[in-house]
């Protein structure tokens, strides 16, 4: 039987005026959470850590367009990021993020973090330039999770998805515990490699400023590999069964990822804004059983929203590639208010 379709698109939105949203969402966090961040600059669109500058430790600045809470933004915090610049729908400026880095340089440089999307590369690359004459040591880790946006061989052209969690968390863990510039960079490109992710949508975002659908899906239809901004994907068709849609995902990803028997990995099932978590719960359970079917073990389980679309219904599942370090390094303390950590299976 095929299952209902969730979260139609729609115009209505709670807001004010839709050029000042993304300030008055900034300004709402601000307010509502003021042991948690602290603004950098006077447009607020540099955001960091409350405790910013953690002195001898590495910095780590992500960034991005607005729209994905948790996102980027939701992930600032104790044993993850340091800081983070805030854009509009497209990237943040060289300045932010070079105002992001100096407000998180403790001495002991600044790791930039944040997906392969071009406008987010020009202008951290811009940054990392900035940054270089006041004398902060720069290392870069370009997040390339999803399977969909580019084949093997070309892995490194991938769009950066939900992996983000894993990235930020395993890096946050290594430079909250004193490692070296060059050991967070390190352990955070193993994170990225490790990971492999795909998506489907089934409704569009509406980006407030446009008052539109950022693409079109005709009713009963579905998107496998869509993009968190509306990428196109590898397959459209019928909406099929939650297993169904678990099965084409979970397979192409295990085949990608290529792991050996016994191995370990993190599984997390992410809701892209207006998903219900029990259809979340209904991916994860036919996807978990595909990874034991690989003789694969599940040694931690993540359900939820993690990185969102707005109002995008549908959801992506991500598979990380564990080992001692990796693992040691999820499991370590961490804390935001929109973090939640995922269970021991």
């Amino acid at each position: 039987m095929k299952a209902p379709r969730t979260g139609g698109a729609r115009h209505e939105k709670i807001i004010n005026e839709p050029d000042v949203f993304v300030d008055e969402i900034i300004e709402g966090l601000l307010i509502a959470h003021p042991a948690w961040i602290k603004s950098a600059t006077a447009d607020k669109r540099a955001l960091v850590r409350k405790d910013a500058p953690k002195e001898g430790r590495v910095g780590i600045v992500t960034g991005g367009g607005s729209g994905h809470l948790p996102g980027f933004l939701g992930y600032v915090g104790e044993g993850l990021c340091s800081g983070v610049a805030v854009g509009n729908v497209s990237s943040p400026s060289a300045e932010q993020i070079l105002e992001a880095t100096k407000a998180v340089n403790g001495g002991a440089g600044v790791l930039y973090v944040y997906g392969n999307y071009g406008g987010d590369v020009l202008n951290f690359d811009l940054a990392a330039d900035l940054a270089e004459p006041e004398g902060i040591q720069i290392r870069t880790v370009v997040l390339t999770d999803d399977v969909a946006s580019a084949p093997k061989e070309r892995a490194a052209d991938r769009r950066g998805v939900a992996g983000m969690l894993f990235a930020f968390k395993c890096a946050g863990a290594a430079a909250e515990r004193g490692d070296s510039l060059e050991d967070v960079a390190r352990v955070c490109g193993k994170a990225n490699a490790n990971c492999r992710t795909m998506g489907v949508g089934l409704s569009p975002t509406i980006l407030p400023a446009a008052g539109k659908p950022t693409f079109t899906l005709p009713e009963g239809e579905m998107e496998i590999g869509i993009g968190i901004h509306g990428e196109p994907g590898t397959h459209r068709g019928k909406l099929e069964s939650a297993d169904a849609i678990a099965e084409r995902i979970t397979r192409q990803i295990l085949d990608d990822l290529d792991a050996e028997k016994g191995s370990r990995v993190a599984l997390l099932v992410n809701g892209l804004g207006a998903t219900p978590l029990e259809e979340l719960y209904l991916l994860y359970r036919r996807s978990a059983q595909l990874v034991a079917d690989r003789g694969l073990k599940v040694a931690r389980s993540y359900v939820g929203e993690y990185v969102t679309s707005l109002e995008m219904a549908g959801a992506s599942i991500t598979v990380m590639l564990l080992d001692d370090e990796l693992q040691a390094l999820l499991e370590a303390p961490a804390k935001s208010p929109f973090f939640r950590d995922g269970t021991a299976s």
